[in-house]
């Protein structure tokens, strides 16, 4: 494969374009900023996503859907707010159904409810389809620090194929057919990202977020096998890995929404301030209403829905968290 395209120009996408380009293939990116494209085609940079990152000579941009439609090999690295919008438009223009999709962004579409995939498969129903996902901030991705992540595909065959065009001396990937439990994983994390944000703007210490961390994992699981994903997922990279890298990190957007939450910013002054997409806000809603379509028990997710969606101050929210009913852990 000498090709790629990716759907979206922000600071993951233009990070995965690294990845690719490294590994030799001819990397376009497609967004809907001329700005952004041209300082990426001119100055081989995406200064508003990642200021001061040089790219790679063999990435460009474009803002026309239809330059992306020859390319082997297309990810999908837009918000999945708007993944639907972006797909519809992949599928006007049309695209061979050999073409690989690969699917990096995390949530659900606010439209149908369904995960990234599923979305995918909507429009797609032929093309072999896979996703991305793990802890790999894109700043540290963009910088070749060492990274892990899973590819997941119910076609091992492909997973294979797709691992071996993400494997690098600084980036090493994993495959799994558990593609259910991978998406659920990168859905929940950005919520719990934005409860541990709010733990450190409130001014909690290591105990607190620990326990959070850890509650919070078991929460995904349950959401997730209720899903049909498979426990052990929850305990790899798509689970705990990046459960823990967005929640400790400051990289994370969600945990700074978070952390300004906690300081006693509202939600619009706190997203006016990151001035970026941060997915666990969506996500907070979408998985409230799984868990109640789905009757699982997810206190952490239905305080994180009061406080972005009801207005309740972070401080009762934590209040009624430790005052539940007692129980066992295991439970």
């Amino acid at each position: 494969m000498k090709e790629a395209a990716i759907l979206g120009t922000g600071s993951w996408g233009t990070a995965l374009g690294v990845v690719l380009a490294d590994r030799g293939l001819d990397v376009l990116m497609y967004g809907n900023n001329k700005d952004c494209a041209a300082d990426i085609n001119d100055n081989s940079q995406n200064s508003y996503y990642l200021p001061g990152m040089d790219l790679p000579k063999n990435m460009s941009a474009t803002v026309d859907m239809k330059d992306v439609a020859d390319k082997p090999l297309i990810l999908l690295v837009v918000p999945s707010q708007v993944a639907r919008s972006v797909l519809k438009q992949l599928k006007e223009v049309g695209i061979p159904e050999e073409t690989i999709i690969l699917t990096c962004n995390k949530g659900i579409d606010p439209e149908s409810g369904k995960l990234m995939q599923a979305t995918v498969k909507e429009f797609f129903p032929e093309n072999p389809t896979a996703v991305l996902a793990g802890p790999s901030h894109a700043e540290e991705v963009a910088s070749r620090k060492a990274t892990a992540a899973v590819i997941g595909s119910v076609d091992e065959d492909l997973s294979a194929k797709i691992q071996e065009i993400f494997t690098l001396p600084y980036f090493r990937t994993y495959t799994s057919t558990d593609v259910i439990g991978i998406e659920i994983g990168g859905v929940v994390k950005n919520i719990f990202a934005i409860a541990a944000g709010t733990a450190d703007g409130l001014g909690l210490g290591d105990n607190s977020k620990a326990a959070l961390v850890t509650r919070g994992l078991a929460e995904m699981t349950r959401l997730g096998m209720a899903m049909g994903g498979k426990r052990e997922t929850f305990q790899g990279l798509s689970g705990i890995g990046d459960l823990i890298v967005t929640c400790y990190s400051l990289h994370s957007r969600n945990n700074r929404v978070g952390r300004l939450l906690g300081q006693g910013k509202t939600l619009q002054e706190a997203i006016a301030e990151l001035n970026q997409v941060a997915e666990g806000v969506p996500n907070a809603k979408n998985a409230y209403e799984l868990a109640r379509k789905l009757n699982v028990r997810t206190p952490l997710i239905d305080e994180a829905y009061e406080v972005l969606y009801k207005d309740k101050p972070c401080a009762q929210a934590l209040k009624e968290l430790l005052s539940r009913n007692p129980r066992s852990e295991a439970d």
